[in-house]
């Protein structure tokens, strides 16, 4: 029987665009010829209940639930203004969605949107409004707007209830099934019977022979199991399966059977293979199915069948990610906070490629480079990147793409930006890197060429100790520099930072703490986040805890004889004893801070309830890292390469002392301003020839070596004419080593 799959990626995730998991696998189905349809039911469940009838709903089901004095004095509040916002509901959804622009002066006036507790925030913001235009604050406003309705569903309709996870603390407590299990046998709550409407109408639609589901995080879990158990109960003949970012790394050592009351089959680490085998076991007559990295039950027990030969799919092999049946023009673009980069992981709707499949470096100690998904590294070659976000540019009509690499290798993204150049394509990226010292000052500059306008990267500890004990391999000197080199070239810079990390003691937070400080007062860093270090079980950390000097802490688990659900985040005990905890206020109000370029004057202990040590990092450490002079030597084999155009020539004569000579005067155009050279005519005749050889439209890339030969074969010292006057000018327009 030809099957057919429905996809889905449960609530809640995004708001502003959806999880790519569910793309990838319809694109790779497509290449095998399985039909598929996919679906965010996270995005389809909030424009339920965010809508004119959906409030209607909420707010007649709170006030059977509770009566109004047994309210906090917010839900009271918004009770009374209940009709403001149902009548204002699907007005700021369309706004918030790009489709009411001119909303946004409405809303800015702050007399047309209900305001309860979330606005209360509003007077410590007004600063911060100074920097955004009308359409960035308005999207603020009306996101905590849709923060006071939550506050609202939480306290009277449904508890576990978040915009971008539901019932979290389940998926996140979940070391055995019992509390998840019992979470399932109680009555369907709201949330799950506004699911189930629209799981029974997709299905009744689709007619699937197969239901996978995709579980990226912890508050997928419960709507996973939900969507699971209520399809298993509605249509029995079904086949379910479930795979995604947290299987794989939480449910690796999976043995409760009670499991598989719920879902067939549970796949790890890529899943194109494992769902192809899946497809064909379940349609196969054989007695000996096989399978991929795939949990089922037999006989009662939990096993894991890895019994298929067939071997993954290279990345060149597993299709463009396809978003069709997505509602991809439905979702909305929210500002919740101040943040540069948390912006964009909110707002505006990104296409998301990896560039390459795990990590190049895989060795920082906290990752989980055990596991497939990091371990096996795997590039793509630029041009089909290229080829993929073209399909897709016109298959979903946006520019934008987010590539969601662990770390992007520098040489590729230096071959992707050449060939988005050469394409002349008008796209926007970011993505995630390291701060290796391969990312000079012109290779920002190329990556901003072809559209790069965001990085981030991991600073973890700004302490070179440890740094080296995390085997990050950088040093805060190098991140500075290379901060600075995306900086100049116009690209924001964020920066993941951490404390906490295992022998960390509180002379080097604070330390870190500093470094931070300078790093954002010197203006090389736009925007960062602070996390407290977690031990996985599959990171270095957690697979020899006595290297690191951590005492693993073994979970009470209830229910232990039904034997274990998930299992990545390890409780442990630091041999330090010091309560890092205690830290996190401080560090995440200064970096606030810092983010809008404010109180780099005050002293470190004025973050701190606490008394804490002076920084022995000298107050002008950063500053005095970024000023050591730049090496000049260039190697034989950099690549030279010309961003701008084909210059206007004019040909005059210089005389000195009656010697008269031929010079040339080079006029260049760029989108910001004209800016002339001089030369010999015979180094501008040259000149002129190359700038064709070397443009970036030009297949061929040509080294150093290269110029240097064929420009003495006519002219003499290469070195004395690339370190003149004129290159040096061309150099700051767009002639850049590689």
């Amino acid at each position: 029987m030809k099957q057919k799959l429905l996809i889905i990626t449960p609530p809640f995730t995004q708001l502003n665009t959806p999880y790519p998991a569910t793309a990838y696998i319809k694109g790779f189905l497509n290449t095998i010829n399985v039909e598929s349809v996919q679906a965010d039911f996270g995005i389809e469940v909030i424009l339920k209940l965010f809508s004119k009838k959906g409030l209607q709903d909420i707010f007649q089901a709170g006030a059977l639930k509770y009566k109004v004095h047994e309210l906090s004095d917010n839900s009271k509040r918004i009770t009374a203004l209940q009709n403001e916002y149902i009548k204002t509901i699907d007005s700021v959804i369309a706004f918030l969605q790009g489709k009411n622009p001119t909303l946004a002066l409405q809303i800015c006036q702050e007399d047309y949107l209900p305001e309860a507790s979330r606005f209360a925030q509003l007077e410590e913001l007004d600063w911060a409004f100074g920097t955004m235009g009308t359409q960035d604050k308005a999207k603020h406003l009306a996101t905590l707007y849709l923060e006071d309705i939550s506050d609202y569903i939480v306290e009277c309709v449904d508890a576990n209830f978040g915009f971008s996870r539901y019932a979290e603390r389940l998926g996140r407590s979940a070391n055995s099934f019992d509390e998840l299990y019992d979470a399932l046998h109680q009555p369907y709550t709201y949330i799950d019977k506004v699911l189930f409407s629209i799981l029974k109408e997709r299905i009744e639609t689709v007619q699937p022979t197969f239901f996978l589901i995709s579980v990226p995080f912890p508050g997928n879990l419960y709507s996973a199991f939900r969507s699971a158990q209520w399809v298993k109960a509605n249509y029995p003949e079904i086949k379910i399966s479930m795979g995604g970012g947290f299987p794989n790394t939480e449910l690796r050592s999976l043995s409760d059977a009670r499991v598989f009351e719920f879902i067939d089959f549970i796949t790890l680490d890529d899943g194109e293979a494992p769902i192809e085998e899946l497809i064909s076991a379940v349609t196969s007559s054989a007695v000996e199915k096989l399978y991929k990295r795939t949990f089922l039950l037999e006989n009662g027990q939990v096993v894991y069948k890895n019994n298929s030969t067939k071997p993954d799919y290279k990345q060149a092999q597993v299709g463009t990610p396809d978003y069709s049946d997505l509602l991809l023009e439905s979702y909305i673009s929210v500002i919740e906070i101040v943040n540069p980069m948390h912006r964009m992981w909110s707002d505006g709707r990104w296409n998301k490629l990896t560039m390459a499949h795990g990590c190049y470096w895989g060795k920082c100690t906290f990752c989980d480079i055990s596991l497939d998904y990091i371990k096996i590294y795997e590039p793509v070659a630029a041009n089909l990147l290229c080829d993929r976000m073209e399909e897709m540019m016109e298959k979903t009509g946006q520019n934008g793409f987010h590539y969601v690499d662990e770390a992007a290798p520098p040489a590729l993204m230096r071959s992707l930006a050449l060939e988005i150049l050469r394409r002349n394509l008008s796209v926007t990226w970011w993505t995630n890197i390291r701060f290796e010292k391969s990312f000079t000052a012109d290779l920002c500059l190329l990556l901003k060429a072809s559209g790069c306008i965001a990085v981030s990267g991991g600073l973890e500890v700004a302490s070179d100790r440890l740094l080296k004990l995390i085997d990050k391999g950088v040093t805060v000197e190098q991140v500075a520099n290379v901060t600075k080199n995306f900086t100049e070239a116009g690209i924001m810079v964020h920066s993941y930072l951490m404390y906490g990390y295992p022998t960390q003691t509180i002379q080097e937070t604070v330390d870190s703490l500093e470094m931070v400080r300078q790093l954002f007062e010197v203006g090389v860093l736009q925007s960062g986040f602070w996390h407290q270090f977690a031990m996985t079980a599959h990171s270095p950390v957690g697979l020899d805890p006595d290297a690191f000097g951590v005492i693993p802490v073994a979970p009470a688990l209830k229910g232990l004889e039904n034997g274990l659900f998930a299992n990545n985040d390890v409780d442990f005990k630091d041999s330090t004893g010091i309560d890092h905890e205690k830290f996190s206020f401080g560090l995440k109000k200064s970096l606030f801070n810092f983010m809008h370029g404010i109180c780099f004057d005050y002293e470190l202990q004025d973050w701190f309830d606490f008394k804490i040590p002076k920084t022995k990092i000298p107050r002008n450490f950063i500053e005095n890292a970024l000023a050591k002079e730049a090496v000049l030597t260039i190697k034989p084999t950099a690549k030279i390469v010309w961003l701008g155009g084909k210059p206007q020539v004019e040909n005059f004569t210089k005389s000195k002392k009656g010697t008269t000579w031929e010079m040339m005067r080079l006029t260049f155009h760029d989108k910001k301003e004209s800016f002339d050279v001089q030369t010999s005519k015979k180094e501008g005749e040259w000149l002129l020839e190359v700038f064709d050889k070397i443009a970036v439209s030009n297949n061929k890339v040509y080294t150093f070596l290269e110029l240097k030969n064929d420009f003495e074969s006519q002219l003499e010292d290469f070195e004395l004419f690339w370190y003149s006057k004129p290159i040096h000018v061309l150099r700051s327009y767009g002639l850049l080593t590689l």
